[in-house]
C-alpha cells in the first residue's frame, strides 16, 4: 500500500516509536491521527506534521471507540493502524517486599496487550468496509512487540507476557482478516532510543548500547518507522513478527 492520501492512526504517537512513525507517514502523504494519553506531547507532534492529536486510553473500550470515531470524522476511516502505545515497568515476580502486586501485572497486560487488541478490533471493523485497493487490500495493521517476547529478562515478567501475547495475536488476526484484505504484522524492537532508555544514567546507556552486536548502538524511532513503511509497501508481508534488533539476544539480566 502506498500511504499517500490515506488515513492513518498511530497510538502512542506523542513520543518515541510512535512519533517517529507518525513523522514518516505524514512525510509520505498520509493523514495522521496521533492517539495518546499525554496530550501536550501529542499536540506538539501533530502540529509539526500537520496531523491531529486525539486523547485515548487504548486499554479502555469507550475511550478507544471515541478516538477512532474522532479520527474517522477528521480524516475518514483509517487504512493504516500502528500500535505503539505501551508501558514497561520493571518488577520481579517475587521481590524483596514479597510477591508482585497483581494489579501491577494486570495494568501492563491491559495497556500493552488488551490495548493492542482493542485498537486492532476497532480499526479493522472500519477497514473491512472500505473499497479495496490494488491486490484487494483494504488496510494494514502494525503492532509493537519486543525482543522481550522471546528473551525476557529478570524483572520483565509482565512486559514479556504482554509482548508475547502481541506476537501470538499477529498470525491469528492476519488469518481472520485475510478474507477482507487486511494485513497484520508486528515489529519486535530491541534496544531503541526511546524515553525509557534515554532517561537512564549515561553509563547504563553506554553498556546497553555496547551489547548490541551491530550496529553497537540504540535503534532510532525513525528506523522503526522505516520498517512500518516497508510493511505498508510490501503486500506479501503478512502474519509476521519481525525482529528489529541489531542481532541482540537478551541475557537473563
Amino acid at each position: 500500500m502506498q500511504v499517500a492520501g490515506h488515513s492513518a492512526i498511530v497510538t502512542g504517537g506523542g513520543g518515541g516509536l510512535g512519533a517517529g512513525t507518525a513523522r514518516l507517514l505524514a512525510k509520505a502523504g498520509a493523514k495522521v491521527a496521533l492517539f495518546d494519553v499525554n496530550m501536550d506531547n501529542a499536540r506538539q507532534v501533530a502540529e509539526e506534521i500537520g496531523g491531529i492529536a486525539v486523547e485515548c486510553d487504548v486499554s479502555d473500550a469507550t475511550s478507544g471507540a471515541a478516538a477512532v470515531a474522532a479520527a474517522k470524522e477528521a480524516h475518514g476511516a483509517a487504512r493504516v493502524l500502528v500500535n505503539c502505545a505501551g508501558i514497561a515497568p520493571a518488577e520481579r515476580i517475587v521481590g524483596r517486599a514479597g510477591p508482585m502486586d497483581l494489579d501491577n501485572f494486570r495494568r501492563v497486560i491491559e495497556v500493552n496487550l488488551i490495548g493492542t487488541f482493542n485498537m486492532t478490533r476497532l480499526a479493522a471493523a472500519d477497514m473491512q468496509e472500505l473499497e479495496p485497493l490494488e491486490d484487494g487490500e483494504r488496510g494494514v495493521i502494525v503492532s509493537t512487540a519486543s525482543v522481550a517476547a522471546f528473551e525476557g529478562q529478570i524483572g520483565q515478567s509482565a512486559y514479556s507476557a504482554s509482548k508475547g501475547g502481541v506476537h501470538a495475536l499477529t498470525i491469528v488476526s492476519a488469518r481472520e482478516f485475510a478474507r477482507t484484505g487486511i494485513r497484520v504484522n508486528t515489529i519486535a524492537p530491541g534496544l531503541f532510543g526511546t524515553p525509557l532508555l534515554l532517561n537512564m544514567p549515561q553509563e547504563i546507556q553506554d553498556a546497553l548500547a555496547a551489547s548490541v552486536p551491530y550496529p553497537p548502538r540504540f535503534g532510532t524511532p525513525e528506523e522503526y518507522g522505516k520498517m512500518v513503511m516497508t510493511i505498508c509497501d510490501n503486500v506479501m508481508l503478512n502474519g509476521e513478527t519481525i525482529r528489529l534488533d541489531g542481532a541482540i539476544r537478551m541475557q537473563p539480566r
